[in-house]
C-alpha cells in the first residue's frame, strides 16, 4: 500500500487582500523526501507555509481543488502537530521570553510557550526533552531563559521543541535569516543530522547554502505557481535562477553546497 504524501496541492489557489498569492498550484512531495522550495519575496512561500500549518486555507469555490497532509484534508492542529513539526523564524518573537530552555522544549508537547499550571508533564516528556537536547547539542542550555540565548542558540531550543514528538517531517521557514556565519555552519550541521535520522526536511527559504547536500529535490517558486521542479543538480543553474529572481545569477558548487552572486 502506497504511504500517503507529505504535501499534496492540487490546483491550490489562496487569495491574500484579493490577490491570488498561490495561483492554481499543483505540488506533492513524499513523506521521506528531503526537498527545498526557493523563491523571491513576494512568490508564495510564506502563504504555502501558512496553508500547511492551517493558517490560511485554499479558495474553497475553485473546482477540483484540494489541499492533502499526510492523506488527510482536514487536521486537528494538535494532532498534526505529532507527525509534522515546524520550525519558524516568527516563533522566535514569540519564545524569546524569561522561559528556561528546558522548559520551552517540555512545552513542544503541549502546543504552548512555556509549562503552564493546568500542564501535565511525565518523567517520559522530560526524558525525551533531554535526549532531543543532547542530539542538538544543547543540555549546556538547558537552565538558561531563551531572552539570554543567541539567535543561533535559540533556533536550536525551537529545532528541539519541534522535535519532542519525533514527527515523520519538519518543515523549516528560513533557518538561517540573521543568524552569523558561524551559526548558520552550525545549524546546517544540526540539519544534516537530523536528515540523516531518517526525518524529512522540507525546507523553504531563498538562501542557496542553506540547501544540505542530503536535499536532492528543488522545487523553484514564482508569481504561486511553480516556476521549475526536480533533481537539484538540474535546478540550480545559472540559467534558471537568472530567470527566478529576474538577474544575471553565478553559481558554485563547493562541497556539496552551491553558492549564488
Amino acid at each position: 500500500m502506497n504511504q500517503p504524501a507529505l504535501i499534496n496541492y492540487q490546483n491550490v489557489t489562496v487569495y491574500r487582500k484579493g490577490r491570488a498569492v498561490l495561483d492554481d498550484l499543483t505540488l506533492t512531495i513524499p513523506v521521506g523526501q528531503h526537498a527545498a522550495i526557493i523563491g523571491p519575496n513576494g512568490c508564495g512561500k510564506s502563504t504555502l507555509i501558512k496553508t500547511i500549518t492551517r493558517e490560511l486555507y485554499p479558495d474553497p469555490e475553485k473546482p477540483n481543488s484540494f489541499l492533502e497532509i499526510f492523506g488527510k484534508r482536514v487536521w486537528n492542529i494538535f494532532d498534526l502537530r505529532h507527525i509534522l513539526g515546524v520550525v519558524s523564524y516568527d516563533w522566535l518573537q514569540t519564545c524569546t521570553r524569561d522561559y528556561p530552555s528546558f522548559e520551552i522544549v517540555v512545552s513542544g508537547f503541549h502546543g504552548s510557550i512555556g509549562i503552564w499550571p493546568n500542564h501535565v508533564v511525565t518523567p517520559e516528556m522530560e526524558e525525551r526533552a533531554r535526549e532531543v537536547m543532547e542530539l542538538l547539542e544543547i543540555t549546556h542550555l538547558a537552565d538558561r531563559p531563551t531572552e539570554e540565548l543567541s539567535s543561533g542558540e535559540s533556533r536550536r531550543v525551537l529545532i528541539a521543541r519541534a522535535l519532542v514528538h519525533n514527527p515523520q517531517a519538519l518543515l523549516f521557514d528560513e533557518p538561517t535569516n540573521s543568524l552569523d556565519l558561524r551559526s548558520m555552519h552550525e545549524l546546517r550541521e544540526i540539519l544534516r543530522k537530523i536528515a540523516a535520522r531518517g526525518t524529512s526536511i522540507l525546507l523553504v527559504t531563498h538562501h542557496l547554502p542553506d540547501i544540505i547536500p542530503e536535499i536532492e529535490r528543488v522545487i523553484l517558486l514564482r508569481g504561486g505557481k511553480v516556476f521549475a521542479d526536480g533533481a537539484k543538480d538540474s535546478i540550480l543553474t545559472e540559467e534558471k535562477l537568472s530567470q527566478l529572481f529576474d538577474l544575471p545569477i553565478e553559481v558554485e558548487r563547493h562541497d556539496g553546497y552551491f553558492h549564488a552572486w
